[in-house]
């Protein structure tokens, strides 16, 4: 048989032997889930085909096969690459590198992900100098086969030039750019078990630096030399384990590489550990939840315990660092981490479990901890029982931290990363890591509150105060602000107990707040805030701000003008602590106006529509002077406009559509006007033309063919038959070319409303990839208003474009006329509430099936 044909049967040969041992490394695998038996069984079984590969080759004896990277570990993931250094002894000739070539496509013959390089050890040495990466796969290098002694000279040269401090620095500040790559948490709801912080890669970042300090290669000899102690790298083991064993799953369950735990791989993960959803209804809690809370739990105490190794390590390298000061006779400062003047003082004083982070309050110029404070800490967390928690002392330091003129959110992190929070506040720990899926959170639960009473805590700092100014000069006047960071610690520490959360939450509160001897009157501040912060922000997004009935209601809930100005704080705080997306300057705006109309109520000023309509005349009638209109520009339009109207919309936005219609009143062709919005980014649409009855469904039409989101609209009609519509729009790139978008939207609405073409069917626009996961079950609800004039639609759907036409197409079958539309977007979640009448609604049957066609236009 020709040479040729050996070698393809021998390369076939090798191809099955290795697929047949993977399938049954697998299948172990999927029986008994070790995943370190099935790492080592594919890197071993990879070692040997390599080398008969290399055999066949036949490469000069002076060269040699090195694995390098997670291979060269001794670990070898279903789907990873193989890493691999061709070590030569000398530039190869023409003869070797032909011989180089044909091995590299025989190995991706074989279905080998390869990752190769061809090096003299010069050339190793060399692009080590440069690249952090090289001298990584370096560190890890393991001889496959070929010249044993070229390599170990390799090593020899490599570790002898190898300067452990450059070294450590190199990988921190790696590590920091890593960490900031993933927003600095390990609680991202879709974290990559492999790089987001707490992963695989900071334990690997561990063993890296203290191989190259020459310190130890494993967990156990990190003990052995006294950098951890036994029960820290029985815990790191564990991690590392957990971590890779849901790499592994990862992996096969996507059939190729894949680190990332999205939405959409969380459930059937969780299911292959045999974890299964429980309850039912509200009470629910889906496997995939049990799977991340695990998850984050490991990834927290990987974190910590990094950071306490990597300083331990440091030590190690910079002894001449470690310069004290004392702070008293129990803590010192060294070097700006504050230190424990001795081994034992938390378990022989166990109230400096929280001393420590009141010092670190008082003394901003503390950046951290040292390693020895940390660990003592991570284990001094079992000191904080009932016992601990009555004791008036720790009472008083955990008010002292709240009460903390600087610091206070970095205290709380600090203590929740270390676990102490959750140990002195045991319901606080319940919601460690759990998840939020209500498509808006994009946060766990203890997470998001931290981030409220960090959103809560910028309104007192001068260097924020442009964000939210009127925020600022809020809490500035408001008496015992630290009264609404304790709300904010207890506004959702309820969630996943079944029920209302913020009832179940006043009961945490109010017991927080007898402990703590926090007077009535404050007390009764905190359980109504946690009570009722939900309240404000469903009210200014889905009540009519003008109806005098809605702020008198709302003015009764909130009773005075500290109850207001404590939840409008604290809802402005907790909209922003939800998600960058959901947060907008238009909610921003709903809200500030509920604020300011429910605090002329308070003041005694009664919510007249009368004073309102005559304050929002004056004021466009003030604005319409500037334009240089004729006096009497505005008679003719205002005549045909009710007081619903004038209170429905802002005085610019009254000064402005009477500037653009005043003449135009009878107008029989369209007139569309268009601007930037006067309250944050988007773009404001005003339509005037002669009533019809798919007028608004049109127009959605039109916004839905251009992808824009629409924030809220306006419906009114004139008295003499013609329909003055306003929208809020938004799109990305308004912002870069929004004059030639104006003129766009005003001349295609136009042509859109003059050709009266038939309504195009709505499209079934696709769910985001989140609300594919999560799908809500839509929820239509139909009921008379209290007036018992009109009917309130309330819909609550997933997000998706074009969902605002598909309702609007149906209401326009069935000649449904809109008044008002408040739209409310939370994330991938909409929650939209309509003012409607027509006389298809006199009819129960009718409203059965207008619920019934709603709720298929909702579903996808």
């Amino acid at each position: 048989m020709p040479a040729a044909a050996l070698k393809k049967q021998s390369r076939d040969l090798l191809k099955q032997r290795l697929k047949a041992e993977r399938a049954v490394l697998i299948a172990a695998f999927r029986a008994d889930g070790k995943p370190e038996k099935l790492l080592r069984g594919l890197r071993h079984s990879v070692d040997e085909v390599l080398a008969e590969a290399w055999q066949t080759v036949g490469l000069p004896a002076s060269t040699a096969l090195v694995g390098v990277g997670g291979y060269g570990r001794g670990e070898l993931f279903p789907f990873s690459d193989v890493d691999l250094l061709i070590l030569l002894s000398e530039p190869a000739d023409a003869i070797t590198r032909a011989k180089l070539e044909e091995l590299v496509q025989m190995l991706w013959d074989l279905g080998l992900e390869i990752g190769s390089s061809i090096r003299t050890i010069e050339e190793c040495m060399s692009e080590s100098k440069a690249d952090i990466t090289v001298q990584t796969s370096l560190l890890e290098a393991r001889l496959v086969c070929g010249d044993a002694v070229l390599f170990e000279q390799l090593q020899e040269r490599y570790l002898g030039t190898l300067d452990p401090r450059a070294f450590f620095h190199a990988k921190a500040a790696e590590m920091r750019l890593r960490h900031a790559k993933y927003e600095d948490t390990a609680f991202s709801l879709e974290p990559n078990v492999k790089e987001s912080p707490g992963g695989l890669r900071d334990l690997q970042v561990i063993l890296w630096v203290a191989k190259a300090a020459g310190l130890a290669n494993s967990w156990s000899q990190l003990a052995t030399r006294g950098l951890i102690t036994q029960t820290e790298a029985r815990q790191l083991m564990e991690k590392e384990r957990a971590f890779k064993d849901i790499r592994v799953r990862l992996h096969l369950h996507a059939n190729r590489r894949e680190d990332r735990l999205v939405f959409d791989v969380q459930t059937p993960i969780a299911e292959s550990f045999g974890l299964k959803t429980t309850g039912e209804g509200i009470n629910a809690r889906r496997a995939s939840e049990y799977l991340m809370q695990r998850y984050y739990w490991a990834a927290k105490t990987v974190t910590q315990l990094n950071t306490i190794m990597l300083q331990n390590i440091e030590a190690q390298l910079f002894p001449e660092a470690n310069e004290a000061e004392a702070i008293n006779e129990r803590f010192n400062d060294v070097n700006g981490l504050i230190d424990i003047a001795q081994d034992d003082t938390f378990t022989r004083q166990p109230s400096t479990v929280l001393e420590v982070f009141v010092l670190m309050t008082e003394r901003p110029h503390l950046k951290g901890m040292t390693a020895r404070t940390m660990r003592a800490l991570w284990h001094a967390r079992f000191e904080i029982d009932a016992k601990f928690r009555e004791d008036p002392v720790n009472r008083a330091l955990f008010l002292r931290i709240l009460q903390a003129p600087v610091g206070l959110v970095h205290a709380l992190r600090r203590m929740n990363d270390t676990s102490i929070l959750g140990r002195y506040l045991p319901n606080f720990r319940r919601i460690v890591g759990q998840m939020q899926h209500d498509l808006f959170h994009v946060y766990t639960v203890d997470q998001h509150i931290l981030m409220v009473v960090r959103n809560m805590r910028r309104f007192t700092m001068t260097e924020h105060a442009h964000e939210y100014p009127f925020c600022s000069q809020l809490i500035a006047n408001f008496r015992k602000s630290w009264l609404l960071y304790v709300a904010a610690l207890f506004h959702d520490i309820a969630k996943g107990r079944g029920g209302d959360h913020s009832k179940l939450g006043t009961v945490d509160a109010a017991q927080f707040c007898e402990d703590h001897a926090i007077g009535s009157e404050d007390t009764e501040l905190v359980v109504f805030l946690v009570e009722n912060h939900l309240t404000m922000s469903q009210v200014a997004q889905k009540q009519d701000l003008s109806d005098p009935d809605v702020i008198e209601s709302f003015a009764k809930v909130v009773k005075d003008e500290r109850h207001l100005t404590a939840l409008y704080l604290l809802t402005v705080a907790d909209i922003r602590g939800t998600s960058p997306k959901v947060w907008n300057a238009w909610k921003a705006k709903l809200l500030e106006d509920l604020y300011r109309v429910t605090l002329r109520v308070l003041g005694g000023e009664p919510h007249s529509a009368d004073r309102e309509l005559k304050n929002r005349q004056e004021e466009a009638m003030a604005t319409l002077r500037l334009y240089g209109l004729p006096d009497i520009a505005h008679v003719d339009l205002w005549k045909q406009l009710d007081v619903a109207y004038f209170l429905r919309h802002d005085a610019s936005d009254i000064a402005w559509q009477t500037r653009s219609l005043w003449d135009k009143l009878d107008s029989v062709k369209p007139v569309v006007k268009c601007r930037l919005a006067p309250i944050g980014e988007g773009l404001q649409v005003a339509v005037y033309a002669k009533d019809q009855p798919d007028l608004f469904a049109r127009i959605c039409s039109y916004f839905d063919r251009k992808n824009f989101s629409i924030l809220d609209a306006k419906i009114h009609t004139t008295r003499h038959g013609y329909a003055l519509d306003t929208f809020m729009v938004t799109e990305q790139s308004f912002a870069k070319s929004y004059r030639d978008i104006i003129n766009l939207i005003e001349h295609e609405i136009c042509e859109l409303l003059t050709s009266q073409a038939p309504l195009p069917a709505p499209t079934r626009g696709r769910l985001s990839r989140l609300s594919r996961t999560f799908p809500l079950t839509p929820t239509v609800d139909l009921r008379p208003d209290e007036r018992g004039q009109y009917y309130l639609l309330s819909i609550a759907a997933n997000d998706r474009t074009g969902l605002l036409y598909a309702i609007a197409n149906v209401l326009t079958r069935y000649r449904i006329n809109l008044h008002t539309a408040k739209i409310m977007t939370l994330g991938e979640r909409v929650e939209d509430v309509f003012l409607v009448d027509g006389a298809v609604l006199n009819n129960a049957r009718n409203q059965i099936q207008l619920e019934t066609d709603l709720l298929d236009a909702l579903r996808v």
